[in-house]
């Protein structure tokens, strides 16, 4: 073989390694693209979750004071009704 053609044979195979490489760099980026792509939809979903976490805790809290004014609500209502029958009674009987 000449010294050409050795040459030439070793630029080919130079040649063949760098588009090689150049794919592979290509396939990480694009790889590392959709990691970060993943990445970002992680944090977003993690922020959604600990706003709906807030947000159901403020909504647990107001379920737990609306059900305790209720109860307030009805003792006091059973009280009124109590002490109107009471009224009424003796009137009823005259």
């Amino acid at each position: 073989m000449s010294e050409a053609t050795t040459i030439d044979s070793a630029t080919r195979r130079l040649q063949s390694a760098l588009e090689a490489l150049d794919g592979a760099v290509g396939r990480r980026l694009d790889r590392d693209h959709g990691q970060a792509a993943l990445a970002s939809q992680v944090h977003a979903f993690d922020a959604d979750r600990a706003r709906l976490a807030s947000e159901l805790d403020v909504a647990t809290a107001r379920g737990r004071a609306l059900e305790q004014a209720n109860r307030e609500v009805a003792q006091r209502l059973d009280e009124a009704i109590a002490t109107i029958r009471a009224i009424i009674a003796p009137a009823e009987k005259a």
